[in-house]
């Protein structure tokens, strides 16, 4: 029988958790580098601020900002029964504020979820992605509420490390399949 999906997130999670600091960096460094090259001034890019052992960093952040890049990072809020609500958005200019969930965002104005839409490109939070563009979050399915509002033409990119990129992933029918991975070592790989 193939691993549950809480299965998986555990084993990655304890993966990640064992990557040395002096390895995460220099993954970072190859993923801002990367991306950077994805992107010119002008554009529109959503992305995340890392929490904990996801890839990524602040200096991604930074630099794409640098570049001319619009940066939009992911607003979390629940209704009024806890239930997650599409992903809010808010304009990066190099400030953070401790948000819910342990979360760091950027301070208010916010904009609403439908800004997803201006993005070219997307880039997700994820623990693995698979072959054909099945992503696996957390679980909380913020993003599952929200990437169904991205511009059809724009590339939806999960950033993983080199061994999270997977041959299958269980799916549901409401997951919004990646266009692409982006890992350090591999690069963009086209996903689908």
């Amino acid at each position: 029988m193939p691993p549950t999906k809480a299965e998986i997130r555990t084993a990655i999670l304890s993966a990640r958790r064992a990557v040395p600091d002096d390895v995460r960096r220099s993954e970072s460094d190859e993923l801002r580098q990367r991306l950077t090259e994805l992107t010119r001034a002008g554009d529109t890019v959503c992305a995340y601020v890392p929490v904990g052992s996801e890839p990524g960093s602040v200096a991604i952040l930074d630099t794409l900002v640098a570049s001319g890049v619009r940066v939009l990072l992911p607003v979390a809020r629940t209704d009024e029964t806890g239930q997650p609500r599409p992903l809010a958005w808010g304009d990066y200019r190099g400030e953070l504020v401790t948000a819910r969930f342990g979360l760091r965002e950027p301070p208010a104005p916010h904009l609403p979820a439908a800004a997803i839409g201006t993005a070219s490109t997307v880039v997700v939070p994820a623990l693995a992605v698979d072959r054909v563009g099945s992503r696996l979050g957390r679980g909380a399915g913020f993003y599952d509420r929200s990437l169904a509002m991205a511009d059809v033409a724009a590339r939806l990119i999960a950033m993983v490390r080199d061994d999270e990129v997977l041959d299958r992933l269980p799916a549901e029918p409401h997951d919004v399949p990646m266009t692409h991975a982006l890992t350090p070592g591999d690069g963009l790989v086209e996903l689908g």
